[in-house]
């Protein structure tokens, strides 16, 4: 059985075990107390430029439950629930399905205590029936508690820690039986190289390059397949939540700054070979420059998957916009040639972007060990 079929069976098996929990929202209602998962209520088919304009947002966030399709004439969404964990500071930990929520429309009691959805958050209300308190640009100003629950970007990134795993277990179990890889391991077996010897080695350096190889193979792959997901029609959208890249830029901080060496340091805060007035303009812009590094690697990649998958949803919108023009045939085919082209560039940026983020943080890494030899001076 190949590690395809494995994870395939795996996935069917949690499916099922989530099937008791699976749910059919209702047709959303009007007002603010109504609100889908997604943030954004659809009501019926998604004909104007408004609607699709919301359900691109919506499509982009963050949910406390899993949508699997959306019926175009009801509105409606069929999916499943997931674990809401929140921590409220007067009632302490609370945990609960989000089906609760009824895709936002009633307010969940919980021990006695009510939490009311709004735009994919969780607020703290004082009754079964009371109504969010907003301030004068919309926005509720009740209590918002910790929220710690398994949302569609952490079920995201659980699926994809799976496939690393059952994917490298079987490359593992592999190398027992013959050097040469089969199965899945064919197609990981030359990613890790190529990351050893065209990222590692070259800018870290041969003596010390295994000492980050786990950290360098785990962001890399782990970026990739959660780009790759993100192309399907799943919606997961992970590494556009800038919450996530950020996370992964400050794991390549913390390692610079804790496995930085003293020539990389006084590089920084006493340059040598300089006048010493020059060494106080320069080190008060180096110390930024330890903080723009990561900032660069967070924006970056969540700036170019962000554009890419609206304009991929745009093209695939223009079915909708363009039907009158040029009939739903004619909308169709524009529609899917234009999408299928960005597509195939997506899945290209998808590897890009795992390469680009490995390689950033590999040189950054390499320039913070690096050995200099200042004798001339």
């Amino acid at each position: 059985m190949t590690i395809a079929q494995k994870s395939i069976r795996i996935l069917l098996g949690l499916a099922l075990l989530l099937a008791p929990s699976m749910s059919k929202a209702s047709e959303s209602h009007e007002g603010n107390e109504a609100h889908a998962p997604h943030a954004v209520v659809i009501e019926g088919r998604v004909d104007t430029q408004e609607e699709v304009d919301a359900y691109k947002e919506h499509h982009l966030q963050d949910a406390h439950d899993f949508v699997l399709f959306t019926d175009g004439e009801t509105g409606k969404h069929y999916g499943f629930s997931l674990p809401v964990i929140i921590w409220d500071k007067e009632a302490g930990l609370q945990m609960f399905s989000s089906s609760k929520f009824h895709h936002g429309e009633e307010v969940a009691e919980v021990n006695g205590n009510f939490y009311a959805y709004h735009h994919s958050k969780i607020y703290k209300v004082d009754s079964k029936d009371a109504h969010l308190e907003m301030d004068s640009h919309g926005h509720p100003t009740n209590y918002k508690p910790l929220d710690l629950s398994i949302t569609k970007n952490v079920l995201g990134m659980l699926i994809a820690g799976l496939l690393m795993f059952l994917g490298f277990s079987s490359l593992a179990r592999g190398y027992k039986k013959s050097l040469v890889p089969t199965g899945i391991g064919r197609f990981l077996e030359p990613l890790v190289i190529y990351v050893r010897d065209e990222i590692a080695v070259p800018n870290i350096g041969e003596k010390k390059y295994r000492k980050y190889m786990g950290y360098l193979l785990t962001i890399f792959f782990f970026v990739l397949v959660l780009n790759l997901l993100g192309l399907t029609p799943f919606g997961f959208g992970v590494t556009n939540n800038i919450a996530v890249t950020t996370c992964f830029a400050l794991f390549t901080f913390f390692i610079i700054t804790f496995t930085a060496n003293k020539d990389y340091w006084k590089h920084i805060f006493w340059m040598p070979g300089v006048p010493v007035p020059m060494k106080l303009v320069l080190a008060p812009i180096e110390v930024l420059g330890m903080f723009t590094k990561p900032f660069s690697l967070l924006v970056r990649m969540f700036a170019n998957l962000t554009a890419g998958h609206m304009v991929l949803m745009s093209l695939i919108s223009l079915t909708v916009l363009l039907k009158a023009q040029f009939t739903p045939v004619g909308s169709f085919s524009i529609s899917f040639l234009l999408s299928t082209f960005i597509f195939v560039i997506e899945l290209l940026v998808a590897f890009l972007q795992a390469f680009i983020f490995t390689m950033l943080s590999a040189l950054f890494i390499g320039a913070a060990v690096e050995e200099h030899d200042h004798a001339h001076h």
